[in-house]
């Protein structure tokens, strides 16, 4: 009895200091995706001299993402998450500097290239909210993993806010105004790295499979565990960590509603942020008015920096809040929730297109719906799979989300240019409303089963 309460509290302990680490990592982290999403459209239409480029680096990041999503996964399933967290925030340094590099060069394609950085980087973020719950009791899983997703707050909101400042370090190193932001973002992520690879032992997810292992201990601390006939499965499942992740998923319905739900999520809003700020510009400059990259700083960045900032703070602020809802309404119930704030924001900034005010309140809502369905729908993903599984699951989870998000950013500009913003939106709000439906009838169904008789 005493060596199982030696066990919970250390358990306790590693998993408090494991979600502060993962926090403090996403404030720094943060800076460099905020930089990037709020300058890297209008950054991309002056190096290319084509606004048909204008969804470049957002396509980019999160196709980046998607693409370093699995092997992230398998790399902290073999050698634990402080290893698969340290490597994605070194790409992403790398890619800040790159993007610095391209604005001093004047080349496009070090602009994508470290588009595609910041997306490995990005990856790595949203891996760190699976590494928060890898030690969380069952009841508290939503309010752990939404306190690391709300430490992006800082670093990302402040992000799009450090034109100003970072003009002033550009200036200061004798670099263009438009590259200070990046200069800053790589001196976040470097804090962030050097202090996961210092400060992230034992590691969570080692240590949890240590524990499911030991007779009792798992149960006792409310950790989950390895379901036996999944384990004997997938031990026989050929192929690669793609593979034995889809079989996983597919044994599971709440792990397809899961994945259903950030899938679509992440689609809408990728979709419909990445072309705001072209939206914003042209906006803002008048019909016929011509306009591109540097010429577009002053009032009309700081705008859509600010707006930006909103849009994010939207995503992040209230993530808390989105994992008690989690925890104490239901996954399934806060799905639903995310996606009727969703469809709430297309219509908002889609019908008050020629509004800044209306834009930007869309884009806070477009962020609120964004927090509730990926923390909802994360948790539910976490412990619909067993341990043996979980973190391959969570990688193609986030391979599919970022593939999602790099359709919608290609697919946005077409769209914007076809059909205007509010087309755009409208798309948008056919995808949510689509991935609604299917929450609400596998709610209904569930209490169908529930009622006695």
């Amino acid at each position: 009895m005493a060596s199982t309460l030696d066990s919970e509290s250390r358990v306790r302990q590693v998993q408090r200091r494991t979600v502060v680490l993962l926090s403090a990592a996403q404030v720094f982290g943060g800076i460099g995706t905020g930089a990037t999403v709020s300058i890297g459209s209008i950054l991309a239409v002056e190096l290319s001299g084509s606004s048909a480029w204008a969804g470049a680096v957002a396509t980019v990041m999160t196709l980046g993402a998607a693409l370093a999503a699995l092997p992230l996964a398998a790399l902290a399933d073999r050698r634990g998450r402080r290893v698969g967290q340290v490597t994605g925030l070194s790409a992403a340094l790398a890619g800040a500097v790159l993007i610095v590099l391209s604005v001093v060069s004047g080349l496009f394609v070090l602009l994508v290239l470290g588009a595609a950085g910041i997306g490995v980087g990005t990856a790595a973020s949203l891996q760190a909210r699976f590494a928060a719950v890898d030690l969380a009791h069952a009841e508290h899983r939503g309010r752990a993993l939404s306190a690391v997703v709300w430490a992006v707050t800082v670093g990302a909101v402040a992000g799009p806010n450090l034109i100003q400042p970072g003009a002033v370090v550009g200036q200061a190193l004798g670099l263009p105004p438009i590259a200070g932001p990046f200069v800053i973002s790589a001196a976040g992520l470097l804090l962030a790295s050097a202090l996961l690879y210092a400060g992230l032992r034992p590691d969570p997810l080692l240590l949890a499979r240590e524990l499911a292992t030991r007779p009792g201990d798992g149960v006792e601390s409310g950790l989950p565990q390895p379901a036996a006939n999944q384990q004997a499965i997938l031990a026989k499942a050929p192929g690669g960590s793609l593979v034995r992740g889809l079989r996983a998923i597919r044994q599971s319905k709440p792990a397809v509603l899961a994945l259903s739900a950030v899938v679509g999520a992440n689609a809408v809003m990728v979709g419909v942020m990445s072309m705001t700020p072209v939206h914003l510009q042209e906006l803002m400059a008048g019909p016929g008015s011509s306009h591109a990259g540097h010429a577009a700083s002053g009032d009309v960045l700081v705008i859509i920096g600010f707006t930006i900032s909103l849009h994010i703070a939207g995503m992040f602020a209230l993530s808390p809040v989105m994992g008690w809802l989690t925890d104490k309404v239901g996954r399934t119930e806060t799905i639903i929730l995310g996606y009727g704030l969703l469809l709430s924001a297309v219509a908002t900034a889609g019908f008050g297109q020629r509004s800044t005010t209306a834009v930007a309140c869309g884009l806070v809502l477009l962020g609120l719906g964004w927090s509730a369905t990926t923390i909802s729908g994360s948790t539910l993903l976490a412990e619909s799979v067993g341990q043996e599984s979980r973190v391959v699951v969570q990688g193609v989870s986030d391979m599919f989300m970022g593939a999602a998000g790099a359709v919608g950013g290609a697919a946005s500009g077409l769209i914007l240019s076809w059909s205007g913003y509010l087309g755009l939106n409208m798309a948008a709000g056919v995808v949510g409303a689509a991935v609604l439906s299917a929450a609400v009838a596998t709610l209904l169904a569930r209490r169908v089963r529930s009622v006695p008789g």
